[in-house]
């Protein structure tokens, strides 16, 4: 089925060059409705993000799978969220993306396993989410829904699947996206390493930890779910891990607890 919305939205866009500031006041209103983070944001952030979103439409194409007819409020709730994580960024948003595969629940996929003996195993696994290395996203509906309403619980499918498109664009999914300098990527280690190392001693002695456990499974896995806690638990993020928020900060160029003020 020929994705006849997102193509009627690319249309809207493509006519009217982002930078004009074409965004309705219905898109406004699905966007207050189903991402309250949204709300929170200052009218200029507001401005920008709604000029990133035309150029995410733009160049992104979006089906629907498992027989899930796309909606305009699926595009949009979808495209805000990764344009979140974009908002300074010039040019397309995602130069890399290419497609976005939308589920209407929890999809199944192969894994593939390798383990230390090199003996590969395979099977199937259930997902919310996935971010592949040649340009696509997979999501379920239903989750990027849930993670866009609820912005206090540091569980965001949309801003950990595109946080993992950030991290691959420099070739590597290792946890540390493409930075400006050596300089930096030798702070973004040290900091990364530490309190990637702290995270997962607390996840193996069973302590609570701010950041989802799932994070101390590998790098790119805490670096995705340290984004989706930068975003939804900016305050308790900077008070625990304060060089860990620097680092986000620098690196999207935002600092989301000015918009809880």
């Amino acid at each position: 089925m020929a994705p006849m919305i997102w193509e009627k939205l690319k249309s809207l866009f493509t006519e009217t060059p982002p930078e004009v500031g074409l965004f309705k006041e219905e898109w406004e209103g699905l966007l207050v409705a189903n991402m309250p983070l949204y709300s929170r944001l200052p009218g200029e952030v507001r401005s920008r993000l709604h000029e990133r979103i035309g150029r995410f439409i733009s160049s992104t194409r979006f089906e629907g799978c498992n027989d899930l007819e796309l909606t305009e409020e699926m595009i949009l709730t979808v495209a805000a969220q990764a344009c979140m994580l974009v908002l300074n960024r010039e040019g397309e948003p995602y130069p890399d993306l290419k497609n976005i595969y939308l589920y209407p629940t929890t999809f199944s996929s192969v894994q593939k396993q390798r383990d230390e003996t090199g003996v590969v195993t395979e099977g199937t696994v259930h997902r919310l989410g996935e971010s592949w290395g040649t340009g696509t996203v997979v999501l379920a509906w239903d989750s990027v829904e849930q993670g866009a309403r609820n912005i206090s619980d540091a569980r965001n499918v949309t801003f950990h699947e595109f946080a993992h498109q950030l991290d691959h664009e420099d070739g590597d999914t290792d946890g540390a996206p493409a930075l400006p300098s050596r300089e930096a990527y030798r702070s973004w280690a040290r900091v990364f390493s530490t309190n990637y190392s702290e995270v997962r001693e607390l996840v193996e002695s069973g302590k609570p930890s701010l950041i989802d456990p799932y994070g101390a499974t590998k790098p790119a896995e805490f670096f995705a779910v340290a984004t989706e806690t930068f975003f939804e638990k900016p305050r308790q993020l900077h008070r625990r891990y304060p060089e860990l928020y620097a680092e986000l900060r620098g690196f999207y160029g935002l600092d989301p607890q000015e918009w809880l003020s």
